[in-house]
């Protein structure tokens, strides 16, 4: 029988037949690929094809983002499911004094030039706990954070010390945040006037006039938030201090950044005594 009438009776194309014969074996470089492209999808759940193709270029790989897209897709490497946020943590029904936006008209050239300050909620197994963080506008990087219990002025508070401890207050730093009762309130703004650090709120329920801190808040919830179930608070004060510390700031790219992470865009800037010998 000739190999057009068998395949006719078994129903297979004559190509399908030749193929079984001698099946294209994926390159061995192909597969590597695959396997890196696995890894990082792995590692980094809610990473788009963006994201892992800078990563596996900072790996050594040559590839562009369309080879990764298809690698993806035919694997289902799909990101994790995004999900809204359900507990206001902004009061601005309050009496107190609030201030003009400063941050909205600034154009950053450095670090410590913008701070951004922000609160939102961690749901444990049987309550809610708060967690305030300040970002540098320009690198990304938390430079301070707090998590507790209760959602009064010790909470942001705590988490501007700590940035205090860590950073420069330089000439002119703005401090900018929503206009809730925590930042307006007396104990905060005057903590940072004595630091000589000047203050920018938002307008009146405009949450894009904080969109650094919003990006973060979100990129917290779907990458750590949502992917993992709190014991108690030790145990998210745990988690989140490793995932702030360890992964947000040392790992995670930033398109915004070029494909850096925040400790390695500021490791990239000159210093300070190098700006002024450039001067």
């Amino acid at each position: 029988m000739s190999v057009v009438h068998m395949c006719e009776i078994a129903g297979f194309s004559r190509s399908g037949y030749y193929r079984f014969l001698d099946p294209a074996k994926p390159a061995p470089a192909d597969m590597e690929l695959r396997n890196e492209t696995q890894k990082i999808a792995l590692e980094w759940p809610a990473y788009g094809s963006r994201r892992i193709t800078a990563e596996l270029k900072t790996r050594g790989w040559d590839v562009n983002r369309k080879r990764i897209q298809r690698i993806m897709r035919e694997d289902n490497l799909l990101c994790v499911i995004k999900r809204r946020f359900v507990v206001p943590t902004t009061d601005s029904s309050h009496g107190l004094k609030v201030y003009p936006n400063l941050a909205a008209k600034m154009i950053l050239t450095g670090m410590d030039q913008l701070w951004v300050a922000d609160i939102t909620y961690i749901r444990l197994e049987e309550e809610f706990v708060y967690l305030a963080v300040i970002l540098d506008a320009y690198s990304r990087r938390v430079i301070g954070w707090h998590l507790d219990q209760w959602l009064d002025n010790s909470l942001t508070l705590n988490a501007l010390h700590m940035a205090l401890r860590t950073r420069t207050v330089l000439p002119g730093l703005v401090h900018h945040s929503d206009r809730g009762v925590q930042y307006a309130s007396h104990e905060y703004t005057l903590a940072l006037k004595e630091h000589g650090i000047e203050i920018s709120m938002s307008r009146k329920a405009n949450p894009w006039d904080n969109a650094a801190c919003e990006s973060f808040m979100k990129t917290l919830k779907y990458e750590e938030v949502h992917r993992t179930e709190y014991r108690n608070l030790a145990h998210a004060h745990s988690a989140i201090g490793e995932f702030l510390e360890k992964v947000y700031n040392q790992k995670r790219l930033h398109s915004a950044l070029s494909y850096r992470s925040p400790v390695e865009f500021e490791n990239s800037l000159p210093t300070a005594a190098a700006q002024q010998a450039v001067a």
